[in-house]
């Protein structure tokens, strides 16, 4: 099966081959750079991490993501580093208005006064159910310095000068957020690493069971765990009804309502202004890219069809992403950097468009550079007014190329929807179609939100300790 994985590399060739940060992606709009490296935990712990059907001979990185760690905010990324001294008197010091605090590998973490004062985690600072601030940053004079600095066998505490406030930094907390020197890297991606496909991936397609899903977290974080390795994941053995299907949207989250209402529950009789209520093929596509906020995810459930045809098209855009890159790389900055307006208009008092009003069909992390997001429909493209004369034609040329890599056969991932079997999609990585179809067809499904899909995931796979850490 020809999938992309990453490399594998022990900590100390990782370490050695680490480049800058912004040279991390090439799924950036500059020009093509070797993937850095970094640390990586041992890889039988990755490996133990993923599905056991995903378990490889060999991990290859895949050029849009380049960084691999199993979990985010792992103690694996502290290791010895977040160690200190405590009977060295000298491990911690104010030098200058800023606190020094010397790790037991002889690095030194420089912290602005204000900062750390501001950064107070106390019960009187800091809400410790909420996560939010108590502490009226306004209030705390620009000079504060501490009084006294001392060490405990958990972190660094700090008595401050204008009011005898105390505070206490857990040592993993001021090495996960060092910044000067930057310990670890503030923009590392989360969980496990992604994998590229193409329809190769037809002989081990990522499935879990419905009865696993709807009876643990675990076999939930599975579910979840492939839609963010893979971008999608089928769920089998889902009881034929429209009441077990929601119930099954809703073990991620609440549903999206649009102006297609909630859940659906639809045929084609054009119940909406939208090609998807007819029986006519649709190309490769992401949906709602006429949202400011595209739809996170997408489920279909086909609960009857009399019919013939109708199979389901997917296409991985993150690896067509990197195949446009390589092939046609000023095509692939063309479409990162050129805004598509977009619209739904097909219902009546219906008339949608995006805030900003034109969005680029490649987006970007705008520090790290990583690809985030694909937003392609051509059906729903509206008129391209705004470009220059000398980009019409580059526009084109790139969209072509484009269209060139997400139709290759290869790229091409045909099934045909059963009744019991869900389908569900990450909406920002993979296109989605289908082939014409006769006879009565009825489909059911729902979107969710990007935001909440993601924060179930996370907090399905990271400790409430981890998260914690990273606030």
């Amino acid at each position: 099966m020809t999938l992309l994985f990453r490399t594998l590399l022990s900590p100390a060739k990782a370490a050695a081959q680490r480049l800058p940060i912004l040279q991390r992606s090439s799924l950036s709009t500059l020009a093509p750079t070797a993937a850095s490296s970094r640390a990586q935990p041992a890889s039988q712990v990755l490996l133990r991490s993923l599905p056991r059907h995903t378990r490889p001979a060999l991990f290859q990185a895949p050029a849009y993501l380049p960084h691999a760690s199993h979990r985010h905010y792992s103690t694996e990324l502290h290791g010895n580093k977040a160690q200190v001294d405590i009977k060295d008197k000298s491990s911690a010091s104010v030098v200058d208005s800023k606190v020094h605090l010397r790790w037991i590998d002889g690095t030194t973490s420089r912290f602005h006064s204000f900062w750390l004062r501001d950064h107070c985690h106390c019960p009187e600072c800091y809400h410790s159910v909420t996560k939010q601030r108590l502490a009226n940053t306004f209030k705390i004079p620009r000079d504060v310095k501490p009084k006294a600095v001392s060490l405990t066998s958990t972190g660094l505490d700090v008595t401050w000068d204008h009011d005898n406030h105390k505070s206490h930094y857990p040592f993993s907390w001021l090495n996960r957020h060092s910044y000067d020197p930057k310990i670890t890297d503030p923009y590392l991606p989360e969980g496990a690493p992604k994998i590229t496909w193409d329809n190769s991936i037809a002989s081990n397609l990522p499935e879990v069971a419905y009865k696993d899903v709807m009876e643990s977290d675990k076999g939930l974080a599975e579910w979840l765990n492939n839609i963010h390795i893979y971008g999608f994941s089928f769920v089998s053995g889902v009881p034929v009804t429209t009441e077990a299907t929601e119930e099954l949207a809703k073990r991620i989250s609440f549903i999206r309502e649009t102006h297609y209402g909630g859940f659906w529950d639809f045929t084609s009789d054009l119940g909406h202004g939208d090609t998807a209520y007819t029986d006519l093929a649709l190309g490769a596509h992401t949906d709602t890219t006429y949202f400011t906020d595209p739809v996170g995810l997408q489920m279909f459930h086909l609960l009857h069809h009399d019919g013939e045809g109708g199979h389901n098209l997917m296409v991985d855009g993150f690896h067509c992403a990197k195949v446009l890159k390589e092939k046609y790389p000023s095509s692939y900055k063309t479409l990162s950097e050129i805004g598509i307006p977009a619209h739904s208009a097909g219902d009546t008092a219906t008339h949608i468009v995006p805030s900003p009003r034109r969005n680029p069909i490649l987006n970007h992390d705008p520090v790290t550079l990583d690809l985030v997001q694909v937003r392609f429909n051509n059906d729903d493209r509206s008129t391209m007014d705004h470009l220059d004369a000398d980009q019409i034609d580059a526009f084109y040329n790139a969209l072509f190329d484009w269209n060139k890599v997400l139709t290759d056969e290869k790229h091409l991932l045909w099934t045909k929807f059963q009744p019991g079997r869900v389908l569900i999609f990450d909406n920002w990585r993979c296109l989605h179609g289908r082939s014409a179809f006769t006879g009565k067809r009825r489909m059911c499904g729902a979107y969710t939100n990007w935001d909440d899909y993601r924060s179930r995931w996370r907090t399905l796979n990271t400790s409430a300790e981890q998260l914690a850490e990273e606030l």
